[in-house]
């Protein structure tokens, strides 16, 4: 044994400078690839838990319940009490108690004429315009500063808002709004008051966690503008319109029940008020933000597999340019063990160092993650050790690379130990033997000889694992391809996501008041840009005790979302759900659940179908929620707000197809201009609306150019090993190459056929490849959309997957040159001297 590891120690370090080439291939491959991969797996992880790691930073509150509001029926004439919030601090299981004031409902900013003043989207709620006396926003539920500086808790002027308000309002840092405000006494009394205004500078802008992450009707409510407490504690006593208090409890969420129930022991009109939970938010933003999260995972499983396949192939080929070298050491005396080592050892220390670089690299690139809209907030950036990843992806080159190395050098060793060995001719293709005759010029006809005949003996070359490779990088290259354009197309195509009509009219609110039916259907029926409409309702059900918010439509509706399975809604016996919800509910089509609404008898209701959801509703994402009946629902869940015209939420309206979408927006901002001429109705009618996103596709929007650069950094990978196939050809056909020399070719005749070889290659790999690619991507896709619940309609962009094949026959020339101009340099006499 000793004499083998001298032996080898010797060949090692006396064939590095030959062989350094090949070593540092196989290096740069594993490190650069597998690094990818690695960083791909680990930014997956790190995007599945960015929304919880900024959660804990900001130090949330655990519960929050609204202890009072200007309301004589409640029996509040005032929006804040200080003694009524210190009581619910003492209480045993809350650890620290915090209060935001509210006042915009005192406030109306339109009555100072000539100011700035706000300019809400279509269809979004009034601004909020609350203050803190206590910590809240600073101790407890922290908000984040994106753009300017904190406000100064000492200075009465100094204010900040949310970016979407800046936007809305057309507010920039430094710019002073005058704000008039009634006290709660002057809002009460039918009789006309002069407000008093405040001035407030606009200093900073500041994100929420509870508004993160949203779909685009979350957004609407997103305007905040936050008052320094120094004013608020001025304001407060007179002008609040109500105080919300927020708890964070001793043992957490399981504390919530009992210290709600210990609170409206204390304020017994709260209860009417409603409460809110951390915890109500915290699965919709992780929801949102799984999808992307999976599907970069899933890009570095794919780098993870290409690696392995490809530095695989890189280590057979190795291995078997070796066979010469270990044919002398046979002849020289080495037995089995010592031509095994020979072929193993430089190469498992290429595997080993390959693996550590791309645990370094890894590292390098987790900067660009997470991906999403926690990213500009995400309080640990830069450089992050995701050891779990590192650990198994180094074991995993190391183990999978090593046992192939080790697989290869052994059959390697075998067939030059074997003592007769049967050579047979290796069978020409089709192609190759036609090749002279045809007219093809004889650089051609050579290459192509090149990249289909393996030939044999000590000139024989790995065709088959130099055509696996370029398949094999093509495959990749286009199934990634392909599922980004099936992800751009989601994006872009609203009825794959829901939105399965072009406008819709929205109450106030955001939905929370009713349009007025019987006005909504006059308007709407004589409008030449109006193909059809439905009528909605936003409500909460239980579905076998789960509590759901549903879509509520009259079975048969023209105008309703995507279905995914079955049938839509025809009776008022059925229902349609969507996928998460049936999962939820342990259920499939044709079982029935109990459906309840708190006021009507429970109903056995049929599920006949799965639809993916609009996000039209603040609790609805495109798997969860349901389509039901509006018949199930009294009428007074159907109109919370008590409207004197009672009717839909909100109005789906699909327009006729060739008519301009502008003209019809235009019109359907007339009839909404109607509708809020209508005394009884006036202000109900929010706003025409366009598509509303959900939260994971607005996420999707905001993952930038990363998985374009991790996309690119495979296909460099798949150029890597096309370059390292060609120069291993190059070195195994030196003997040919060196006979054309002397039969007459000229260098551009070699330097031609070496690249009629590599275009032979890519064109293969493009003729397998692309089909392959195109297949496994929308398997892929396919899958992807079953999880996210939307419509699984894969797409293949044509222009990408032409430029993927076009780059490829490109790119194969350009890596070529060097081997080609190594073909050239061939001497002749040297290499045919043993001959």
């Amino acid at each position: 044994m000793k004499a083998v590891l001298r032996t080898l120690r010797y060949r090692l370090v006396g064939g590095f400078r030959r062989k350094r080439s090949a070593y540092l291939s196989i290096v740069l491959l594993v490190g650069l690839v597998g690094g990818l991969s690695m960083a791909g797996v680990a930014g997956g992880r790190k995007t599945a838990s960015s929304f919880t790691t900024y959660l804990a930073s900001t130090k949330p509150s655990t519960i929050g319940v609204f202890s009072r509001y200007v309301d004589p029926a409640l029996g509040f004439n005032t929006g804040y009490d200080a003694r009524v919030q210190r009581s619910i601090g003492h209480l045993p299981l809350v650890s620290l108690a915090t209060n935001g004031v509210i006042f915009d409902g005192n406030i109306d900013l339109n009555s100072v004429k000539g100011e700035r003043h706000p300019h809400p989207r279509p269809g979004a709620a009034p601004p909020a315009i609350l203050g803190s006396l206590d910590g809240l926003f600073t101790k407890m539920d922290v908000v984040t500063l994106v753009a300017g500086r904190p406000l100064n808790p000492r200075r009465l002027e100094e204010a900040m808002v949310t970016p979407q308000t800046a936007i809305d309002w057309g507010l920039q840092l430094g710019t002073v709004l005058r704000i008039p405000i009634y006290t709660d006494a002057q809002v009460l009394s039918p009789k006309s008051f002069k407000p008093y205004v405040f001035k407030v500078r606009i200093v900073g802008e500041f994100v929420m966690a509870s508004s993160l992450i949203e779909s685009d009707i979350g957004s609407l409510n997103a305007d905040f503008l936050l008052l320094s407490p120094a004013i608020t504690r001025v304001l407060a006593p007179k002008y609040a319109t109500g105080t919300e208090t927020f708890m964070s409890l001793t043992h957490g969420d399981a504390d919530s029940k009992r210290v709600l129930s210990e609170v409206y022991h204390v304020i017994p009109a709260a209860s009417h008020l409603g409460a809110q939970r951390t915890a109500n938010f915290l699965p919709v933003a992780q929801s949102a933000i799984t999808p992307e999260a999976v599907a970069l995972g899933a890009f570095g499983v794919i780098s993870g597999i290409a690696v392995l396949l490809i530095a695989g192939l890189l280590v057979a080929r190795l291995l078997r340019d070796a066979t010469t070298e270990l044919s002398v050491l046979r002849s020289l005396g080495a037995d089995r063990a010592m031509l095994f080592g020979d072929g193993l050892a430089g190469l498992l220390a290429a595997v080993a160092v390959g693996s550590v670089l791309a645990v370094l690299v890894a590292i390098a690139l987790s900067p660009l993650t997470p991906l999403g809209p926690v990213r500009p907030v995400y309080p640990q950036r830069g450089v992050s050790f995701d050891w779990t990843v590192l650990g198994l992806g180094f074991v995993s080159l190391l183990v999978v690379l090593g046992l192939v190395t080790g697989y290869f050098a052994r059959r390697e060793a075998r067939r030059v130990t074997l003592t007769r060995r049967i050579v047979s001719a290796p069978s020409e293709s089709r192609w190759v033997r036609s090749a002279p005759m045809t007219s093809l010029p004889i650089s051609v006809s050579s290459g192509l000889r090149f990249a289909l005949e393996s030939g044999r003996g000590r000139n024989a070359a790995p065709v088959r694992s130099a055509l696996a490779g370029a398949v094999l990088a093509i495959t990749v290259v286009v199934t990634t391809v392909t599922f980004g354009a099936s992800l751009d197309h989601l994006v872009s195509q609203p009825r794959l996501y829901g939105w399965n009509w072009d406008y819709a009219l929205l109450s106030s609110f955001t939905g929370a008041e009713d349009l007025p039916a019987h006005q909504v259907a006059v308007f709407l029926n004589h409008d030449s840009y109006v193909a059809a409409w439905s009528g909605a309702n936003i409500a909460n059900a239980k579905l076998d005790g789960l509590r759901t918010e549903v879509l509520v439509e009259r079975p048969g509706a023209v105008v309703a979302p995507p279905l995914l399975s079955g049938h839509g809604l025809r009776a008022t016996n059925e229902l349609v759900l969507g996928p998460k919800t049936l999962r939820e509910l342990h259920k499939k089509i044709g079982d029935t659940v109990t459906f309840k609404t708190g006021l009507t008898a429970p109903r056995q209701l049929t599920i006949v179908g799965t639809s993916t959801m609009p996000a039209i509703g603040q609790g609805t994402q495109m798997g969860d929620g349901a389509v039901v009946a509006r018949s199930l629902f009294p009428p007074a869940l159907l109109n919370i707000q008590s409207a004197t015209l009672p009717g839909p939420n909100v109005v789906l309206v699909r327009i006729r197809a060739g008519v301009s979408r502008a003209a019809a927006y235009r019109s359907l901002e007339a009839i909404d201009v109607k509708i809020n001429a209508i005394p009884a109705a006036s202000g109900l009618a929010g706003s025409v609306i366009g598509v509303m996103r959900p939260a994971a596709i607005v996420n999707f929007r905001s993952m930038g150019t990363t998985p374009t650069l991790l996309a690119s950094g495979l296909a460099l990978g798949a150029v890597v090993a096309l370059g390292l196939t060609l120069a291993a050809s190059v070195r195994r056909r030196r003997r040919d190459l060196a006979l054309l020399k002397a039969l007459g070719f000229t260098q551009r005749q070699l330097t031609s056929a070496i690249a009629w070889q590599a275009t032979a290659n890519a064109v293969i790999g493009i003729t397998v490849g692309i089909p392959l690619g195109i297949l496994a991507g929308r398997v892929l896709w396919t899958s992807f959309a079953h999880s996210i619940d939307a419509v699984p309609e894969p797409a293949a962009s044509i222009t990408a997957t032409a430029l993927v094949g076009i780059g490829a026959l490109v790119v194969a020339n350009l890596v070529a040159v060097l081997p080609a101009r190594s073909a050239a340099r061939t001497s002749a006499a040297l290499v045919l001297r043993a001959e």
